[in-house]
């Protein structure tokens, strides 16, 4: 008889334990250490752990040979960007999102896409019977009969379902209502994560099967399980934005087959999710003119780059302490930039409210956002508007001065694109390149220089 073990893991980070303790040492986090039963290593090693495990060989890495079809092309142009230019055989890829935001739909569309390429496909739904499935299909004008469904959580029957099969895809959706018979703790909890995980991954790699796994996220916006969840699979995929907006992007924070900067922009409709081929004509719609407070910033996405407008409110408090509130960058650098503009140029910003959004749901990284946030904050500031057709993006040190940044040309080709007229940005970035015609490009050392640049008098 086997024997059975007691200890408690953290459901946050994955920490185990002999005893209970009412705050994980590793994470902080209170009330998250579950018990958990684990059975001797001779058990858990069965049959069916045992039915995909090869004995692999030592070879140089010049005799392994090529894969025939190194990707699948999914069919949607923003997956295959993201993904780096297609779907690879044999890899692991968990999508992560907010509830409702869309990942069943967005996998569902794939599947139709190569099922129409003749690529056998299995769907696999713990959260969904099979008339569900296909109900919401049938919403989404994606039926096929290449594609397989189940609705089953013991993940040895999917295994039995893989071998009968034999897909090209498996899409298991979600991984937190698998569970292995050989584990005893309840589906969800990190123990069953990482077992199905693991099993899931040597099934991909050993039958040359692309599998995604769906993941659900914490009230922090995280993947819930261990962390070791996402250093196991080969891609990491988050679906992000508002519930209550249209759009929806596709962002890789993992990907050993691609690069992590290539973003993909949904919108969401009736009929599912549609591609947005030009995401700066759609974030810029319906943008107001002549308010203070709004400014139009150029920013890098991967490849390609995506102007989006900003909007910032300042107005005074009754409080001690004021608000700083951010949605779309980092509140941190916002305030840093406050910070400047106060030190550096006599702003007196500590008895006012701050407010700053990025239209469209759009979160925004990269340093070059900073000129303007900063024009922004001081255009409610003095309520004094900028001017319709400027374009801005510059990074802003500690000093006040404008440092420069990359990838200048595709930003300043974008805003004539757009219609722009005029584009400030830093002085640096005018060398060793031919401006195209019709936009006037303004350099500018300091934040003072691009403030009486920018604001219209």
């Amino acid at each position: 008889m086997a024997k059975i073990k007691k200890r408690f893991v953290c459901q946050e980070c994955g920490y185990e334990s002999p005893k209970w303790m009412g705050r994980c040492p590793s994470c902080q986090n209170w009330n998250t250490m579950m018990e958990e039963r684990e059975t001797s290593a001779s058990h858990r090693l069965g049959p069916s752990r045992q039915t995909h495990m090869q004995i692999s060989k030592v070879v140089p890495i010049t005799q392994v040979e090529k894969l025939e079809e190194p990707r699948f092309d999914t069919g949607i142009k923003e997956l295959n960007r993201v993904l780096g230019g297609g779907l690879v055989p044999g890899s692991l890829i968990l999508v992560g999102g907010d509830p409702g935001i869309g990942k069943s739909t967005l996998l569902l569309q794939t599947t139709y896409q190569l099922a129409q390429k003749g690529m056998p496909i299995l769907y696999v739904s713990g959260e969904e019977s099979l008339e569900q499935i296909r109900l919401r299909a049938e919403r989404l004008q994606a039926i096929h009969s290449t594609v397989m469904v189940a609705s089953e959580t013991d993940l040895t029957v999917v295994e039995t379902y893989i071998e009968e099969t034999r897909p090209k895809l498996v899409i298991i959706d979600s991984i937190q209502t698998m569970f292995h018979p050989e584990i005893t703790s309840a589906p969800g909890s990190v123990s069953q994560v990482r077992e199905c995980t693991s099993q899931l991954m040597r099934i991909a790699k050993n039958l040359g099967v692309a599998v995604i796994i769906v993941g659900h996220v914490t009230k922090a916006g995280a993947i819930a399980g261990p962390r070791m969840l996402e250093h196991m699979v080969d891609a990491v995929l988050y679906f992000e934005g508002e519930r209550h907006h249209t759009f929806r992007v596709l962002r890789a924070v993992k990907n050993r087959f691609g690069s992590t900067n290539e973003i993909g922009v949904f919108e969401m409709k009736e009929i599912g999710l549609v591609e947005v081929d030009n995401p700066s004509e759609i974030f810029l719609s319906g943008r107001p003119v002549g308010v203070p407070g709004t400014t139009v910033v150029a920013s890098i996405e991967g490849t390609r780059p995506v102007l989006v407008e900003l909007q910032a409110l300042v107005t005074p408090t009754t409080f001690v302490t004021p608000k700083r509130m951010a949605t779309g960058v980092d509140h941190h650098r916002v305030t840093m930039i406050m910070a400047v503009l106060e030190k550096r140029l006599g702003f007196f910003m500590q008895n006012q409210d701050a407010y700053l959004n990025v239209v469209g749901g759009v979160r925004l990284d990269e340093p070059a956002v900073d000129l303007a946030i900063a024009v922004s904050l001081v255009s409610s500031f003095r309520d004094q508007a900028t001017g319709a057709h400027d374009l801005f993006f510059g990074e802003v040190g500690l000093t006040g001065e404008i440092r420069a940044v990359s990838r200048v040309e595709q930003r300043v080709a974008e805003a004539v694109n757009m219609g722009f007229k005029r584009v400030i940005l830093p002085i640096k970035n005018l060398r060793g390149w031919q401006p195209p015609v019709g936009v006037e490009l303004v350099g500018v050392k300091t934040l003072g220089e691009a403030l009486d640049a920018a604001l219209v008098k």
